[in-house]
């Protein structure tokens, strides 16, 4: 069959994912989405789109994915995902199970090993320690300007695609001395720069947390989203366990009272031994999904008076579920 464009997550792993379809299949037409976007059926997908790293749409030519909670919403559907065109697979990053796929039809390029490898890293958070993940290499150049914030859509879509075309022609290193990666890194360093003061102002450990396991990132009090990276609160906080994000849930650019709860494992847990499962945690909750390391839920909630009330109780379960798995 001849597809005609490739449909990716907008972050490293969907446009290094997009790099590979584009370079097995020769398309240059590549969009960037959202997995709410694919869920909430926002845009058209037809059989001639190659979708990556996002959930399963009604229909598509080829499906590519690694993301658990997308695996059981498939289940939840009575579909089965041996009947989709493509591959599912639990791996670190849909990058790798999308070369793996191709790997005995197509000659790669050396340096998409490196890609790939990279990939994983940056998707599944596996870095030894907070000095590992902070050491500068191309990979992560790429990845922060990937994270910047921009306010122009179709500008932030344009580069996403330079990059992904990018990936196709040459290593890393190479990319992440182009011009205009090194112009978005120095504005991504400014923002963190202001991320960090956010999570500064807005950070506290709560008072069941006696042993100061979790700091909690409230942002419920902005009426407008705050953009920050949860995981910059292991600079401010490198000993803790965990980082709980809790926020509020915007529609049409409207804050609405229902409440989105992030939870993650520090690194330090990477070279722990621990009985810790975030994901469990929030299957125990009946609010959302995830991994033993990163999970995250949504709670809906009627009033304002009734988000204060609910943000209050899951908070306290959390607390209880995690000293519970000791």
């Amino acid at each position: 069959m001849g597809y005609q464009s490739i449909i990716t997550h907008n972050d490293f792993d969907g446009v290094a994912s997009a790099a590979i379809c584009s370079f097995v299949f020769k398309i240059d037409l590549i969009k960037f989405s959202g997995p709410n976007t694919i869920a909430n059926a926002e845009i058209t997908i037809t059989e001639n789109d190659i979708v990556c790293d996002l959930p399963y749409p009604l229909i598509c030519g080829l499906w590519f994915d690694h993301h658990e909670g997308n695996l059981h919403e498939l289940k939840f559907r009575n579909i089965d995902p041996e009947s989709i065109p493509g591959k599912f697979d639990i791996q670190p990053s849909c990058a790798r199970v999308v070369f793996d796929y191709f790997s005995g039809q197509v000659q790669f390029p050396e340096y998409f090993k490196t890609l790939v490898d990279e990939t994983d890293i940056i998707d599944s958070f596996n870095y030894q320690s907070i000095d590992d993940w902070r050491k500068q290499t191309p990979a992560k150049i790429i990845d922060a300007t990937i994270r910047l914030r921009n306010s122009q859509l179709h500008d932030k879509r344009r580069y996403l695609k330079m990059l992904a075309l990018e990936m196709q022609h040459r290593p890393l290193s190479v990319i992440a001395e182009n011009e205009a990666v090194q112009q978005y890194y120095q504005q991504y360093l400014d923002e963190e720069k202001e991320m960090l003061e956010l999570i500064r102002r807005n950070s506290e450990f709560v008072a069941a947390d006696k042993q100061r396991e979790i700091i909690v990132l409230d942002l419920t009090g902005f009426n407008r989203p705050p953009y920050l990276i949860k995981n910059l609160a292991y600079l401010l906080y490198p000993e803790v366990k965990a980082v709980l994000e809790i926020k509020p849930i915007f529609k049409n650019h409207i804050k609405t009272n229902n409440l989105s709860f992030s939870l993650s494992l520090s690194l330090n847990m990477n070279t722990a031994e621990h009985n810790k499962d975030v994901g469990e945690i929030m299957r125990e909750l009946n609010i959302g999904d995830g991994h033993k390391g990163a999970a995250a839920g949504t709670v809906r909630c009627r009033s304002r008076n009734e988000m204060l009330k609910q943000k209050q109780i899951i908070l306290n379960r959390i607390f209880e579920l995690w000293h519970n798995q000791e």
